[in-house]
Order: C-alpha cells, then structure tokens, then sequence
C-alpha cells in the first residue's frame, strides 16, 4: 500500500510563495503518475498539477505561469512550487499519486491572506 505525507503548508500574504512537498513511501515500483489537488471551502476538489514519471505535466488553468511541478523519481516525492499566491489559492492541498489505484494524502493547509 502506498502512504503519501504532504508538506510545507502554511499562511502567507498575496503575492508571497511555498515549496510543498509529498513523499511516498510502501512501495519498490515506480509510480506513473503524481499530482496536487485542492479543495477550498464550499468547493469541489480540482486538480492543480500533475507531473509523470517521464516528466510531462499538466495545470489548472488558474495556476500556469505560477506553479511549477516536478518530481524526483527516486525519491518518490512529488513538489508543488508556488509562487505569487493569491487569496483564491486558500485550500487544503492533496498529494496524489497513482499505481494500480489512486492513493491520497491527508492534505496539508495552504491560507493566502489579502
């Protein structure tokens, strides 16, 4: 079973930036695929970036241009670089990571004030 720990959440002002981080671990095969998800409050969670194993990588719209993924392959840790954040950013962010099925961190809290 794989187990994903999330972190470098935190509070910062608009326009500040965070590193987040995601290691997996309970696992010796390589992972096809990680990602970031959010929910923010009174929303549905969305995905804001996910990165392959070989290295191709998809954004939100909302977040190109600000948000960088990447990924160290072995170490199996997925980052979440996130610069100019802005108030709407506000969400608990979840680490993704799929092998045969989807496994789920528990989220870490990322609050951007105005």
């Amino acid at each position: 079973q794989v187990q994903l720990v999330e972190s470098g959440g935190g509070l910062v002002q608009a326009g500040g930036s965070l590193r987040l981080s995601c290691a997996a671990s309970g696992t010796s095969f390589r992972i096809p695929a990680m990602g970031w998800y959010r929910q923010a409050p009174g929303k549905q969670r969305e995905l804001v970036a996910k990165i392959t194993s070989g290295g191709s990588t998809n954004y939100a719209n909302s977040v190109k241009g600000r948000f960088t993924i990447s990924r160290d392959n072995a170490k199996n840790t997925v980052y979440l670089q996130m610069n100019t954040l802005q108030p709407e950013d506000t969400a608990v962010y979840y680490c993704n990571a799929f092998q045969l099925i989807d496994y789920w961190g528990k989220g870490t809290l990322v609050t951007v004030s105005s």
